[in-house]
């Protein structure tokens, strides 16, 4: 397999692992291409070799900025802006891990403690309730603990506690 063959693949996969993940293919698309460019692309380079719209090309770039995964370089002598991505794959997953707990984790959170948050809790059935959520909300915090142990760690504690977990 060539090198052009290689990388095409792994960013058409890639995005469409992403859609698994709940993560937009055509954001993934542009994240694999600039994980896998040697050089910052400007929008119209991302635009041609991944067949995309202006407007697509700039929302998710400036997505992937957002989640701090890519930024913006300047290339001396051009007005166009470039874009790299961040290629330290455990800082890739740690911001990664913050963005998804921030979108994901902390809403579901504080939408469980306002569902305990009713009138009639001295019912049976608003006991049972109210206990079904705190369950949700135990487990839910307990995800949300191993994801700031994860955010917080270097990747050689997380690799080590990993590998106890497997023994």
């Amino acid at each position: 397999m060539q090198l052009s063959e290689a990388k095409e693949k792994y960013i058409q996969t890639w995005g469409t692992f992403a859609t698994n993940w709940g993560i937009n293919r055509t954001m993934a698309q542009v994240h694999a291409l600039l994980l896998a460019s040697d050089k910052a692309l400007s929008t119209d380079e991302v635009m041609e070799q991944l067949e995309i719209s202006r407007g697509n090309a700039n929302m998710n770039l400036r997505a992937l900025m957002d989640w701090g995964i890519v930024r913006k370089e300047f290339v001396k002598g051009e007005r166009k802006e470039y874009f790299v991505a961040e290629k330290d794959v455990w800082y890739l997953f740690k911001q990664i891990t913050k963005e998804r707990r921030k979108r994901e984790i902390e809403p579901v959170i504080a939408f469980l403690e306002e569902l305990k948050n009713i009138e009639d809790k001295d019912s049976e059935g608003a006991k049972e309730f109210i206990k079904l959520m705190d369950d949700f909300s135990s487990v839910t915090g307990k995800i949300n603990n191993i994801m700031d142990l994860a955010i917080k760690s270097d990747d050689h504690w997380l690799v080590g506690k990993i590998t106890n977990l497997l023994k």
